[in-house]
């Protein structure tokens, strides 16, 4: 078991339970409403039980009580949400089945935080890198997931729920006690991000040639088992990657001792323990501000991120999750809203995975601050808003790849930029319900409640473009109030490492 206890299995694993928990970017499948969810409480939790200073919790410590309690929303959210779907039980009242909709999605948060938070402590190097895999991974899941439902259940969306409450709830069960923290750093890390991130590249252009050839041709139920089945190792090659990674820690290690590398100098030991790696206790490093989330609220820098997360991922949640009634209020097929649900999480993956990498490449080359490729990608979100709002032919093909990359850009360089100044959402509630919702009801026909034409959702994109615009401004002033503090602490500290 000692194998298992290092840090390349806990990437691995988290790769895979984030490869299954994506089920709210295929809503749009099974439903033509709202959804979202906020991660407070996950972070809280995470905190609570991965602190070292926290002893009384005992055996209740550590990441894997966050993907537990994961595993046990999603369960009760998606299958109760299931057994009311097929009759099983007796249909639930509105409020009571908004509640579950709201658990089932709000427990994705509770996986998302664990990897991705969990990957920054193992690689805090590059925290970009292993951020945009995380959020990348996750972004695609959406696209695998739909795959999953086209090979096994296509055309019975009831039986895609009980899918969705049994196959996440199983992963994360299985992998979730190989997600770990580990206080270690070695020279070729970047060598091994990288080749996750290839897998996370191959996985995606793949995804894509399938949706390609949906579009072009009918797929045989053969072919679909024959292509999934290819899905299914390529989502299993990270393991190859991490073991392959083990055996060259441990074979580095071995020549160290061989060498009598002294207990100073110790390379990354592979143990469940973790040492510091390739940096010397003597030396006073910079850090972070390390501060707690009351001092953090006191400060300027975090209103600006705050406001610019809000507009950036409010605006874009908002879009994708009404892209189902956008579709069909512009004259989409069923199969063309199908097909840009995928599209729209290779897109997401697209964003996530790149402004993490090349973030850390003009950070650690150039010595940008971070801050400025967010308020580069809201730039891109309002160009993408106005284009859907524009109304004219396809485009809601050619706005979504706008939005959706700008979008997972913003997930990607969320979690980097707070854990860089601060040391370790209602945005969407607002924009889906009190934006697009009201002014979608309010052009709505009196027939079935629907809406057609431009007309529909033009004004609500406008708005939203306008948020992320204002985004894209509050963006740009935490660049210029933050480039002195990369200069001195951040980027110092990465090229002591």
């Amino acid at each position: 078991m000692a194998a298992l206890n290092t840090k390349w299995i806990a990437t691995a694993a988290s790769i895979w339970i984030q490869c299954s928990c994506g089920a709210s970017y295929t809503f749009g499948i099974y439903s033509s409403d709202i959804g979202a969810n906020a991660g407070i409480l996950s972070g809280l939790l995470y905190s609570a039980v991965t602190l070292d200073g926290n002893r009384r919790l005992g055996v209740f410590r550590g990441p894997w009580v966050v993907h537990l309690a994961g595993a046990i929303q999603w369960f009760i959210g998606y299958f109760v949400i299931w057994a009311a779907v097929v009759g099983l039980i007796h249909r639930p009242p509105v409020p009571l089945m908004c509640l579950l909709m709201w658990l089932a999605a709000h427990a994705q948060t509770f996986f998302n935080t664990t990897n991705v938070v969990s990957g920054v402590h193992n690689f805090g190097d590059y925290g970009g890198t292993i951020v945009g895999i995380m959020k990348g991974f996750l972004g695609l899941s959406g696209a695998i997931l739909i795959q999953f439902y086209d090979t096994v259940c296509k055309g019975h969306p009831s039986t895609f729920l009980l899918l969705l409450a049994l196959t996440p709830t199983t992963v994360s069960l299985v992998l979730m006690s190989l997600v770990r923290n580990y206080d270690t750093s070695t020279r070729d890390d970047k060598k091994h991000l990288n080749a996750f991130s290839s897998v996370a590249l191959i996985i995606a252009a793949y995804l894509t040639i399938l949706i390609i050839l949906e579009n072009i041709t009918s797929l045989s139920l053969w072919a679909r088992t024959a292509t999934f089945t290819v899905l299914l190792i390529l989502v299993a090659s990270p393991l190859g990657i991490a073991i392959r990674a083990q055996r060259e820690e441990y074979d580095r290690f071995a020549q160290a001792l061989l060498k009598g590398v002294g207990p100073g100098n110790n390379p990354e030991l592979p143990s469940d323990e973790g040492q510091a790696g390739d940096f010397s206790n003597d030396e006073r490093l910079p850090v972070a501000q390390d501060m707690n989330l009351l001092q953090a609220v006191s400060t300027g820098n975090f209103w600006l991120l705050f406001i610019a997360i809000f507009c950036g991922l409010g605006s874009g949640l908002a879009a994708i999750n009404n892209v189902s009634q956008i579709g069909e209020s512009l004259g989409y097929t069923t199969f063309e809203i199908n097909s840009l649900v995928s599209l729209w999480s290779i897109w997401n993956f697209l964003g996530r995975f790149g402004a993490g990498f090349v973030s850390d490449i003009f950070l650690h080359r150039r010595g940008w601050a971070r801050p400025l490729f967010m308020a580069i990608t809201l730039a891109v979100m309002t160009v993408g808003h106005i284009i859907v709002a524009s109304g004219f032919s396809k485009n809601l093909y050619f706005g979504s790849v706008l939005v959706g990359i700008a979008y997972g850009s913003q997930w990607s360089l969320m979690p980097t930029i707070s854990s860089e100044i601060f040391d370790k959402s209602l945005g969407s509630y607002v924009c889906s319900v009190r934006v697009i919702g009201y002014i979608y009801d309010k052009t709505a026909t009196d027939e079935g409640n629907k809406c057609f034409g431009t007309r529909c959702f033009m004004m609500s994109f406008m708005i939203m473009g306008a948020v992320a615009f204002i985004g894209f401004l509050v963006a740009l002033v935490l660049f210029f109030r933050t480039r002195r503090f990369y200069e001195t602490v951040v980027i110092k500290r990465l090229h002591h490492s």
